[in-house]
């Protein structure tokens, strides 16, 4: 009897950190597409008049930065560019990883063999020293930042699909799919790859906190989006000289960060107590 309310109370638990996670990532996706509808102010507009770096106020609620532009508008526009580079980084390096591990676990031999030497190529670089020098040879933007966390990001996807494909490969169902005449397109289609979506989805729901902890980082030492567009990390590097006179423009974004890979990694997590028991 113990055990069964201990088991209730835990996947009751389970149940409160994915609700709570979903309301969080719904919050956030509902601020990036209606930003322009609920920011008070265009976020390049600047209030002169008023002077510059104003403290959280009624009429500017986070306060305005060093050229008058007010932060809270910046925050929310700033959410629209961090996730979506986030899930274009994430889209690339699912799909490229997945083709690669995928035809290198089932088809195994030479292939296999080359295909894993190029990723453990890429996994002899620092990550972040490859993904600067990436960006400063192409040119400091949104897409080569995009490019260049693709490149570094894409190989442990290679992995992780590659273990799973070995894995499955040996079981009994997928021995009787490929007896009944299924090619390999058909066998990774409809018997192996559908296997891995549990494994993927929690890999994916983590790396999205993580890719944007990066991506703060790059735009923070100017690697990534340049003024005056919004991002979180470019807001923060922006600030950075005023962080005693004007805390306001760190800790706001700050906080935004601090918000998402939370709410992403509390996601992770349940979906990796639900799917992994």
């Amino acid at each position: 009897m113990a055990d069964r309310v201990g088991a209730k109370s835990e996947w009751d638990s389970r149940r409160l950190l994915l609700l709570l996670s979903l309301i969080g990532i719904g919050i956030l996706l509902a601020v990036a597409i209606l930003a322009p509808l609920i920011s008070p102010y265009p976020p390049l507009k600047q209030f002169t008049s008023q002077g510059e770096l104003e403290a959280p106020s009624a009429s500017h609620w986070m306060g305005t930065d060093q050229v008058g532009r007010d932060l809270l508008s910046r925050v929310l526009y700033g959410s629209r560019l961090s996730l979506l580079i986030s899930f274009a980084v994430l889209a690339i390096s699912v799909a490229l990883g997945l083709t690669v591990g995928a035809v290198a676990g089932l088809i195994g031999g030479l292939a296999d063999e080359v295909m894993m030497r190029v990723t453990d190529i890429f996994f002899a670089f620092p990550h972040l020293i490859l993904a600067m020098a990436i960006v400063a040879t192409l040119g400091r933007s949104v897409n080569s930042l995009i490019l260049a966390l693709a490149v570094i990001w894409w190989p442990s996807y290679s992995r992780l699909i590659r273990g799973q494909v070995l894995a499955i490969r040996e079981r009994p169902f997928v021995d009787a799919a490929r007896v009944i005449g299924n090619g390999t397109v058909g066998l990774l289609a409809k018997h192996i790859l559908p296997q891995t979506v549990p494994e993927l989805a929690v890999r994916l729901t983590l790396d999205v906190g993580n890719v944007i902890l990066v991506v703060s980082g790059l735009s923070f030492l100017g690697l990534g989006a340049q003024p005056p567009i919004p991002e979180w990390g470019a807001i923060i590097g922006e600030g950075r000289p005023y962080s005693l006179t004007a805390p306001w423009l760190m800790i706001f974004p700050g906080l935004a960060i601090v918000f998402t890979i939370l709410c992403f990694s509390f996601l992770g997590d349940a979906l990796q107590d639900m799917l992994r028991p």
